[in-house]
């Protein structure tokens, strides 16, 4: 079989970053698809109208909401401690002595973490970008997951706190609110 020379280097580089499966006949192969680009090696072309099919957009859907959900827990692990942290790290002997805008100032550092999982988790999430959450879900969502990590951080690091009945009556209130949100 007559080997021809690839009209194109770069396309060796895709090849080694895994972006396009190895051909096993360059000769009869004329496209390499990938999710969301054509790429055509004799010719040096790359189409992006190659668009996933609808089991490929549910499972890219899929994926979105697990990292959604995922992001917005970090988040509130964040913001649980930026809000909270501060009552706890009081048995600290150098931080006890610190004055309240230090306190603040700390307390924004580690807010700041929290708005860098909080706003992508947000613009991955939402319908309009693509994402499977409406505004409103995304927002139950945020305050469910709040209540669950606020609930673990107060039984983990405030061993005085307890919960009480009222307090699951209200929990299953919560969960009540998210089924209802998300009926359609």
């Amino acid at each position: 079989m007559n080997k021809r020379a690839h009209p194109l280097p770069s396309f060796h580089f895709l090849l080694s970053l895994s972006l396009i499966p190895e051909p096993k006949d360059p000769d009869i192969i004329t496209a390499y698809e990938t999710p969301m680009v054509k790429f055509y090696p004799y010719t040096g072309m790359i189409s992006r109208a190659f668009h996933p099919t609808n089991q490929q957009k549910n499972k890219y859907k899929h994926m979105k909401s697990i990292i959604t959900i995922g992001l917005l827990v970090l988040s509130n692990s964040f913001m649980t401690l930026a809000w909270y942290g501060h009552l706890k790290f009081g048995e600290i002997k150098w931080f006890n002595k610190l004055g309240l805008v230090s306190i603040v100032l700390i307390s924004w550092g580690i807010a700041l973490f929290e708005y860098m999982f909080q706003v992508p988790a947000n613009r991955i999430g939402f319908k309009e970008n693509g994402g499977p959450f409406s505004l409103v879900e995304l927002k139950v969502i945020q305050e469910v997951i709040t209540l669950v990590v606020f609930t673990i951080f107060t039984l983990v690091a405030f061993k005085n706190e307890t919960f009480k009945w009222n307090h699951l009556v209200g929990f299953v209130f919560l969960i009540l609110a998210v089924y209802f949100i998300f009926k359609k």
